[in-house]
């Protein structure tokens, strides 16, 4: 395999690895509104650029319980010509890595396993590379 570029990031405590090619921007989120009868997993709409994106509470979408607001900044992918934004703990930086596909028997906890898409190596740490798109809930969710 050869290097890409990936975005670091926090969620929910851990370092993650996100392909920059699903990253449309970085962002400092303001307000919310919250959208009535939305699945757990939507926060809301916010405004972006004279655009809207939903506003995806990470937390509840990896199984985990929510803490209340989410931090400030996030990143905007686009999933079926939508915009999302999935709000991280913390942005580092982007980088080249090298992606390697999952270990055969490693076990990841809850939606951790499903969002992972391999690892990337940095400084003796492994990340995990995550897909964004299947941080947001689909139709087949709901069903």
């Amino acid at each position: 395999m050869s290097e890409k570029l990936f975005l670091v990031a926090h969620i929910a405590g851990r370092a993650v690895a996100i392909d920059a090619a699903q990253v449309e921007s970085v962002v400092d989120l303001g307000q919310s509104v919250p959208v009535p009868g939305a699945r757990a997993e939507v926060l809301g709409l916010a405004a972006l650029r004279s655009r809207v994106v939903t506003v995806i509470d990470t937390l509840v979408a990896l199984g985990l319980p929510s803490y209340g607001a989410p931090g400030r900044r996030a990143v905007i992918t686009r999933v079926d010509e939508h915009l999302y934004a999935v709000p991280v703990d913390m942005l580092e930086d982007v980088a080249p890595f090298e992606p390697a596909p999952l270990p055969v028997g490693l076990h990841l906890d809850g939606r951790w396993a499903d969002i992972g898409r391999g690892l990337v190596t940095r400084d003796g740490e492994a990340l995990l590379v995550i897909d964004l798109g299947s941080l947001v809930p689909t139709i087949a969710q709901a069903a």
